[in-house]
C-alpha cells in the first residue's frame, strides 16, 4: 500500500512538471490528473491507516522521476511518450494517436478501440523488413568479398558467417525489444487492473478528462467513460488505451518474433549465395547481382503496400539503395585488398 501511495504521488508531481511545460487542454488536462493523482494517494493514505499502521508524510521523488521531470523542460510530451506511458502517466494516447493518420476521436462505446485491433499486416510487414536486412546486408558483404579479390570458397565462407551472425543478432535483438515490451505492457495493465478494483470512480474521471482533452465535450466524454465502465474487461482494456496508451494486442511472443525474424534473415541472406553454392559457371559476380537486383524489386514492391505509394517506384528506390550499398562495398572490399 505505500508503494501505491508512492507511485501516486510520483504521478502527480510528473503530471505538474507536464502542466508548467504544455497549454490549453493539455495543460488542464495534466494539471487534473494530478488533482486525481493526489486523491487516490489520499485513498491509500485511508487503507494504511485502516490496517493499523502509521500514516505516510513525506514522500522522497526518487531520481529516476526527477529525471524524467527535468527532460520534460527541454522536450514535448509527444517525444517523450513513450517514456512517459512506461511510468504510468495516463493521457500518453492522446499523443499516440497524432501519430495515426485518419484517427477519429470515439464517438460511441463502438468505436473505441477500433483503431488498435492488431491485424496480420504487421506481422507481414516486419517479415519483409527482415528479408530485406539479410539480403542487403549479406549481398554487400559477398560484393566487399568478390572485391577484395577472395576465392568461391571463401566468399561462401564470409556470406554463411555474415548470414548466420546476422540471423542470430536479429533474432536476439528482436527478443530482447519485445521481450521488454511485454513485460511493460503486463506490468501497467496489472496496475491498472488493481486500481480499477480500489476505485473505479476515479479511473472513469481520469479516462473523462482524456476524452475532453482529445475534442470531446465534458457531458458527452463523462457518459462515454461511465458507460464503458459498466463492462470489466473492456473497461480494462480501454483504460490501457486510452490511459496509458497501451495497446494488450500488442503483447506478442517474444519467441515468435524471434524466430521468424530469424528465419526471415536467413531467407534474405541466402540468396546472394545462391549463385556460388551451385557452382555451375564462372559468372557469380553477375548472378549475384542479378539475383539482389531482382530481390531488392520485388521487395521494395511489398514495402509500397504498406507506405501506399507507387509499387515501381517503390522497387525502383529500393534497388538502387541495395546496389549503392553494395557498389560502396565491393569498392571498399578492393581498396583494402590493394592496399594490404
Amino acid at each position: 500500500m505505500r508503494e501505491s501511495w508512492i507511485a501516486e504521488k510520483r504521478s502527480a508531481y510528473l503530471y505538474r512538471e507536464l502542466a508548467k511545460h504544455t497549454k490549453g487542454s493539455e495543460q488542464l488536462l495534466f494539471n487534473r490528473l494530478a488533482n486525481e493523482a493526489d486523491d487516490q494517494a489520499e485513498i491509500w493514505v485511508k487503507a494504511i491507516v485502516d490496517s493499523g499502521d502509521t500514516a505516510p508524510l513525506i514522500v522522497t521523488i526518487d531520481f529516476r522521476t526527477r529525471l524524467v521531470g527535468f527532460l520534460v523542460r527541454w522536450f514535448t510530451p509527444n517525444q517523450l511518450a513513450t517514456i512517459l506511458a512506461s511510468m504510468k502517466i495516463r493521457g500518453m494516447s492522446l499523443y499516440f494517436a497524432r501519430k495515426e493518420e485518419g484517427h477519429p476521436m470515439p464517438k460511441s462505446i463502438e468505436d473505441v478501440g477500433l483503431r488498435h485491433k492488431m491485424s496480420h499486416a504487421n506481422n507481414l510487414r516486419a517479415a519483409v523488413f527482415g528479408v530485406n536486412d539479410g539480403l542487403v546486408s549479406n549481398a554487400s558483404l559477398v560484393l566487399g568479398m568478390v572485391g577484395a579479390h577472395s576465392n568461391p570458397t571463401t566468399v561462401i565462407l564470409a556470406g554463411v558467417a555474415g548470414l548466420l551472425a546476422g540471423a542470430f543478432s536479429m533474432a536476439a535483438g528482436e527478443f530482447v525489444s519485445v521481450r521488454s515490451q511485454r513485460e511493460l505492457f503486463e506490468y501497467q495493465i496489472n496496475l491498472e487492473r488493481e486500481e480499477l478494483e480500489l476505485y473505479p470512480e476515479a479511473e472513469t474521471a481520469e479516462l473523462a478528462l482524456i476524452y475532453q482533452a482529445r475534442g470531446l465535450e465534458k457531458e458527452h466524454a463523462e457518459h462515454l467513460a461511465k458507460a464503458l465502465m459498466q463492462n470489466p474487461e473492456h473497461a480494462l482494456d480501454t483504460l490501457a488505451r486510452d490511459e496509458l496508451g497501451i495497446n494488450p494486442n500488442d503483447l506478442v511472443s517474444p519467441w515468435g518474433a524471434a524466430i521468424s525474424s530469424f528465419i526471415s534473415f536467413v531467407f534474405g541472406a541466402f540468396l546472394p549465395l545462391i549463385p556460388y553454392l551451385l557452382q555451375k559457371h564462372e559468372h557469380h559476380l553477375i548472378s549475384v547481382i542479378g539475383i539482389t537486383s531482382a530481390g531488392l524489386f520485388f521487395i521494395g514492391m511489398l514495402i509500397s503496400l504498406f507506405t501506399g505509394r507507387n509499387g515501381f517506384k517503390g522497387g525502383v528506390r529500393m534497388l538502387l539503395i541495395g546496389l549503392g550499398a553494395g557498389a560502396l562495398t565491393f569498392l571498399i572490399g578492393h581498396s583494402l585488398s590493394v592496399v594490404l
